[in-house]
């Protein structure tokens, strides 16, 4: 249901890529995110692509459950598309705004635990380790939020929102990827 294969060659072999509807709406949002590289920040097209892109982040999986389509790709792809996005947007951001130290500081502390919790999910289990947890969900849409604020709400009061949410839900996570207490939402 709302399936399709396709081989594509490999070295030694073919590789299965799963078309599916849900897989195709993160590939849309991969394309949007690499089209944010051609437009203004805080554009009106910047705007109109990044919010495509967030309501594909938002969908994908809903769509995947509900065709029975989720699969380890799916899981892949929706994380390497969310990384892209997160990635294009600091380089499109980072430009135009004023950032106080003490953020950059909270936010390279952030980026080490995830760090830390890559490296140690993968010594532990032998494959990269994403947990999907509520915290991680309510990070999503404040950083999700965050750029269509950013003219209206100064930035240390949105900032401190989201690094807070995004600390809680970095440490959450180390603690259930090193103590192996949430293996259901490990993706």
């Amino acid at each position: 249901m709302g399936r399709s294969v396709v081989q594509v060659p490999g070295k030694d072999h073919f590789t299965i890529i799963h078309l599916t509807i849900a897989n195709i709406i993160t590939g849309i949002r991969i394309l949007c995110s690499i089209a944010l590289l051609f437009f203004p920040a805080l554009s009106p097209a910047f705007y109109t692509l990044y919010i495509i892109a967030g309501v594909s982040d938002m969908i994908d999986g809903t769509v995947a459950r509900k065709t029975g389509t989720v699969s380890e790709f799916g899981s892949k792809l929706d994380t390497a598309a969310d990384f892209i996005l997160i990635i294009v947007c600091l380089i499109k951001l980072i430009p135009v705004l004023t950032i106080p130290i003490w953020l950059i500081i909270w936010i390279v502390v952030i980026a080490v635990i995830k760090a830390v919790n890559l490296v140690s999910g993968y010594i532990m289990r032998k494959e990269i380790v994403v947990l999907h947890t509520a915290a991680n969900k309510v990070t999503g849409v404040l950083l999700f939020v965050f750029p269509l604020t950013v003219e209206f709400i100064d930035l240390k009061y949105s900032g401190s929102v989201v690094c807070a949410a995004a600390i809680f839900a970095a440490i959450q996570e180390g603690h259930l990827i090193r103590t192996g207490a949430d293996n259901n939402g490990i993706k």
